[in-house]
């Protein structure tokens, strides 16, 4: 686990996640310190996370969303740590995760909770130490935050479905230490 991670987490509570240029732009103005980049295509990463960079934000790059890029390969990954100035990936597959911290990347999981095979998946990956964040979906259930956030020192991030400042409230006083939203007047 990236204690520095979860520091920058606790201390940033509210990361914005951008879908395209448009919010994008809009995310750049915000107070968000943090910004995960849910949609992109391969043409335009590199100045989506060298524009967030040069506002002094840290950039997440959903992984398993960039159009023109193999996820499952390992060259994307390396492809990305050479030609873009994000601080980290976000990815569902757990080795796509140990590749990306072993060439630097921090590292979060996203994990939908849609069952208890899932939540038991969920658990056992938490043993993992590449893993540095881990993002639940959807992030308004605040009975399974609270759960994995006494099984594990994780930091937890809760997204998907939060939508006002009391989801957001719920999800932190859960054991979240963050959340992330489209929702740009959560943010300010």
């Amino acid at each position: 686990m990236s204690s520095n991670l979860e520091k920058i987490l606790i201390k940033n509570n509210k990361i914005l996640a951008v879908k395209n240029k448009e919010s994008l732009e809009k995310a750049l103005e915000t107070k968000a310190k943090i910004i995960f980049l849910l949609n992109s295509n391969i043409c335009s990463i590199e100045e989506s996370t060298r524009e967030i960079k040069a506002c002094g934000k840290m950039s997440f790059i959903h992984l398993d969303m960039i159009e023109g890029l193999n996820s499952k390969d390992n060259s994307a990954l390396d492809f990305l740590k050479e030609n873009t100035y994000a601080d980290g990936i976000i990815t569902t597959k757990a080795q796509v995760a140990k590749y990306a911290k072993k060439i630097g990347f921090s590292v979060i999981l996203r994990c939908f909770l849609i069952d208890s095979l899932s939540l038991t998946t969920t658990l056992k990956l938490l043993r993992e130490p590449y893993i540095d964040a881990i993002e639940i979906l959807p992030g308004v259930m605040a009975k399974i935050i609270e759960k994995i956030s006494k099984e594990s020192s994780i930091p937890i991030i809760a997204g998907g479905l939060i939508s006002d400042e009391e989801d957001v409230e719920i999800a932190l006083k859960s054991g979240a230490v963050a959340i992330s939203t489209t929702k740009l007047n959560i943010i300010d």
